[in-house]
């Protein structure tokens, strides 16, 4: 990562990930970080185990605001959403927790999806099988938006692994209330319309002129999200576009190789 990037933009301030892990008496080491961005770390670490991911979410201050609690958040969070979806193939297995704000998972072999790319003819029919599991496990995914957030799979199949925004409705009572199944709804045909628009950016020969013009037409609950979070997100990106001089060269926080800059850190 660029050494002029200011340290409050990355999940761990000035600090940077150990070298050598021990998880669950094996011993890892530091291989290649993957991104480095406000919210999270992600790195890939070897050792005894083969290889596994690591994700730290945030940690550091910003603005001088305590942030801990909302990584400590997004890490049960996203733990919460591997336990649930254990046995559904196309998700990477839970490892274990890393201190209180890192979460471990298995390593897939492949990369990621890309605008344009020539994926299998079956790919997309997995990709929504893959999908509606999820649905089933009363969950939407949230976070299909964009083509690098599907892994395509060294043997061709498609997974997804980043569920830190994931929506989970509560299998209590109060997941059987009707504002929470409503918006679990809205979530779960989101997730459908952008698997619309993932078709159309990979495989736009598969589709009908009919389905084509369908993956233009945003729905008014899509609409809706972006209108409601239009402010905030404008407001961040002024923020950091005046923060961090990377702006305009690519995804924030993508680490193109190497470990992350700083003093060596550790769990919080």
């Amino acid at each position: 990562m660029s050494k002029d990037v200011h340290k409050s933009l990355t999940a761990l301030g000035g600090r940077s990930l150990p070298q050598e892990l021990s998880i669950q008496g094996r011993s890892y080491r530091l291989d290649r970080v993957f991104k480095n961005d406000f919210f999270a770390v992600t790195a890939r670490y070897e050792g005894d185990g083969g290889r596994v991911i690591v994700k730290v979410h945030r940690q550091a201050s910003f603005l001088l605001v305590p942030l801990g609690w909302l990584g400590r958040m997004l890490a049960r969070r996203e733990c919460a959403a591997f336990e649930r979806l254990v046995n559904v193939p196309g998700v990477p297995r839970l490892i274990g927790r890393w201190g209180k704000t890192g979460v471990l998972r298995g390593y897939i072999e492949g990369h990621a999806l890309s605008r344009g790319e020539q994926v299998s003819d079956e790919f997309h029919g997995q990709l929504g099988d893959l999908i509606d599991a999820i649905h089933a496990h009363d969950m939407a995914y949230v976070d299909l938006e964009k083509c690098e957030n599907v892994l395509v799979g060294d043997d061709g199949r498609p997974y997804v692994f980043d569920f830190q925004i994931a929506w989970l409705s509560s299998h209590g009572w109060m997941g059987k209330l009707w504002p929470s199944r409503k918006i679990l709804a809205w979530f779960q045909a989101g997730d459908r319309y952008h698997l619309g628009k993932l078709h159309r950016r990979t495989r736009p020969d598969q589709l009908t002129s009919d389905e084509l013009r369908a993956t233009y037409r945003r729905p008014w609950y899509v609409r809706g999200h972006r209108f409601i979070t239009y402010p905030f997100t404008w407001g961040r990106r002024k923020v950091l576009n005046e923060l961090d001089p990377r702006r305009g060269r690519g995804e924030r926080g993508r680490v193109d190789n190497g470990p992350v800059a700083g003093a060596p850190g550790g769990s919080d």
